[in-house]
């Protein structure tokens, strides 16, 4: 395996967890299918568990030595808020794209799916969207207790201010910056030895997956699931292509060297998987160190385009499904709700279904159509994963030739 390279490993591991979670599925009986999966998911839950081991030193230290690098409040804002703008630009087209592409296909009246009971409970509590929440979420009480939690937005704005506090130091402060160089760099090294488990982490994901919900799952809901990967890779392909060329990035240049970190993102159904990875790979294509360091985390954060695609998706999906046709005011209200509370509701576990659960309370759908997407959420979930890791990389890219450091 070791002559083979990483991408290759992981597409063995995906192909062999397909071929014994169907195994698994034809030859056991639905009790059977839950121990299993829960027993052949401890290899991805120890892949996942040792990514989430590096991810807070590695944000904090990139992240710390870019800022650095960038010097003061003014060139930090600069860059802020470009990379802000272009997020919120990006967020605009994603959510478009899931709503027009709703409209068009209409899944939800297409498929005819047996619907849920209306009092039936879907086990995901909705959550609006609350701006002072936000704001102490976001603002760390703690920056340890953030690092143990692995909640990356405090962590970013702690970094932050560090960054600067140690840029305007000058001189004095260039030993502690060199040492926390020197952790990004370790932190870089532990990456490559945990990326060594990825390909049985990924077996151990896909089986659990098919074991648990065989491969009839695919082909009963294969009108949504086509729809929607669809739109993900029209999204990823034709409009973050167009934005690459117009301002001249090499496009194809950059599919290939994210190629790795999106497959690892899409076989594992996380894009935190690939993070370290994704910052590996754009150094490799050329964005700058400092760049890398200030848009990716904060792209983690504020530019899952392919999570913020699927809310709007969703959510008119599940309506549709119930012969509740939204006008155009609502859907245009639908999309600013979710333009705000895609953000907040970042760092939030299974945050697509909360904010989903949100959007179907607001506008009086019933909650149990969630239970019309749980069953093949994870499949979803890898596409969006995928993308999102794109999303981030053509922001960074983005970014960096704005500064003319690409």
């Amino acid at each position: 395996m070791t002559k083979i390279n990483l991408t290759a490993q992981i597409f063995i591991g995906m192909l062999l967890g397909i071929l014994l979670g169907h195994w698994y599925h034809v030859t056991h009986d639905a009790a059977g299918w839950e121990v299993f999966a829960s027993r052949i998911s401890i290899l991805s839950d120890i892949f996942l568990r040792l990514i989430k081991m590096i991810i807070a030193p590695l944000v904090f230290a990139t992240l710390v030595v870019g800022v650095a690098k960038v010097g003061d409040f003014k060139s930090v804002g600069r860059i802020g808020l470009k990379t802000i703008l272009y997020f919120q630009f990006a967020t605009l087209l994603a959510l478009t794209l899931g709503l027009l592409l709703v409209n068009l296909f209409e899944p939800g009246k297409v498929m005819n799916l047996p619907l849920p009971a209306q009092t039936e409970q879907s086990g995901v509590s909705p959550k609006s969207f609350d701006p002072k929440e936000f704001i102490t979420h976001v603002i760390p009480k703690s920056v340890v207790e953030s690092m143990a939690d692995n909640d990356i937005l405090p962590i970013v704005i702690f970094s932050l201010f560090f960054g600067v506090g140690a840029a305007s130091l000058g001189d004095k402060a260039k030993p502690l910056i060199h040492g926390i160089d020197a952790l990004s760099h370790i932190m870089f090294k532990v990456t490559n030895y945990v990326m060594k488990f990825a390909p049985v982490g990924v077996f151990g994901a896909i089986a659990a997956v098919v074991a648990k919900q065989g491969l009839s799952v695919i082909s009963g809901y294969l009108y949504l699931i086509l729809t929607f990967y669809g739109g993900l890779i029209f999204f990823g392909i034709v409009i973050l292509g167009l934005i690459c060329y117009s301002l001249k990035i090499p496009f194809i240049k950059l599919l290939q060297h994210i190629k790795e970190p999106a497959l690892l993102a899409f076989s594992t159904a996380s894009s935190e998987a690939a993070f370290p990875k994704t910052i590996e790979a754009l150094e490799k294509y050329g964005c700058s160190n400092r760049i890398i360091s200030f848009v990716l985390p904060i792209g983690y954060s504020f530019n899952l385009d392919g999570s913020i695609m699927y809310m709007a998706f969703a959510t008119q999906f599940i309506a549709q499904a119930y012969g509740m046709d939204l006008n155009v005011q609502q859907q245009i209200t639908m999309l600013l709700i979710l333009l705000v509370t895609s953000k907040g509701m970042a760092g939030i576990p299974r945050a697509s279904l909360v904010v989903i659960a949100a959007m179907l309370s607001s506008f009086n759908i019933p909650e149990a159509g969630l239970l019309l997407i749980l069953g093949i959420d994870q499949i979803l979930d890898m596409g969006r994963s995928a993308t999102n890791v794109l999303g981030n990389a053509v922001a960074t890219a983005v970014v960096s030739k704005w500064e003319k450091e690409l």
